[in-house]
């Protein structure tokens, strides 16, 4: 279901060419809003989702930006602004799962996943709320891992979502009396490209998901979606497990 809640809106999806980012970027133009989308690797996967929204008679733009290079972040958020005349709701979806044995896991990727996972979360909305004025929204995508490790060699991933789940908490002390709401979706086992149903981990997970399955990228779009609209301004600082039932 999408509505036209989101008229005259204007919206950033980091990490929005593919799986969950795609599916949010696509749900939030569906309810009426323009949207902007960042990618790094995927040009014809971003350049589809933009074609897609274009194509129902949306707004849509792909920026290209390292989720993991501060300035290449900023600027994205710069471009949105300039192209669309503002932000309203930031969408911190683009992250990367590095990991393995606590005692083998190199700093390079250690760097490379608090770069990524977290001071990318934090220059993304740094800069949005510069430009955000009351009724905005910072949503962050963060993950059931930090509610329960289902299998090891994650820990990295984990420390990573953790952070941005103290960040949400905090956050809301800042911009609560700006009218700008923060939360925080956490994902259970989601069919993406990072974590394929059938692939290695839905044969350690799969047993645990409550209704059967794996998540579609769609059921986590429409809960940012309702995060994102006007029904939700009394929501904020919360985190909210979209998980099957995975950490019940």
């Amino acid at each position: 279901m999408s509505s036209q809640n989101l008229q005259g809106k204007v919206a950033l999806v980091t990490g929005g060419s593919r799986s969950i980012g795609a599916a949010i970027a696509k749900r939030l133009a569906g309810d009426g809003a323009a949207v902007a989308i960042t990618y790094h690797g995927s040009p014809e996967k971003a350049a589809a989702v933009v074609d897609a929204i274009k194509a129902e008679g949306g707004r849509a733009l792909a920026i290209r930006a390292d989720a993991g290079d501060a300035a290449a972040v900023r600027a994205a958020v710069v471009g949105t602004v300039k192209t669309f005349g503002g932000i309203d709701i930031l969408v911190n979806n683009a992250g990367i799962a590095l990991g393995g044995p606590i005692d083998e896991i190199t700093e390079a990727d250690y760097n490379r996943m608090i770069a990524v996972n977290v001071t990318g979360v934090f220059v993304a909305t740094q800069e949005a709320v510069r430009n955000m004025k009351a009724g905005g929204r910072v949503i962050h995508i963060g993950s059931s891992m930090v509610r329960y490790a289902a299998f090891p060699t994650a820990s990295l991933y984990t420390l990573t979502k953790g952070a941005v789940a103290g960040f949400n908490r905090s956050l809301v002390r800042d911009l609560g009396p700006r009218g700008i709401t923060v939360n925080t979706v956490h994902p259970g086992p989601t069919d993406t490209d990072m974590n394929p149903d059938g692939g290695p981990v839905s044969k350690i997970v799969g047993p645990g998901m409550a209704i059967g399955r794996y998540g579609k990228p769609d059921e986590i779009a429409s809960v940012v979606a309702y995060l994102s609209s006007p029904e939700a301004a009394f929501v904020t600082g919360a985190d909210i497990v979209a998980d099957g039932g995975f950490t019940a």
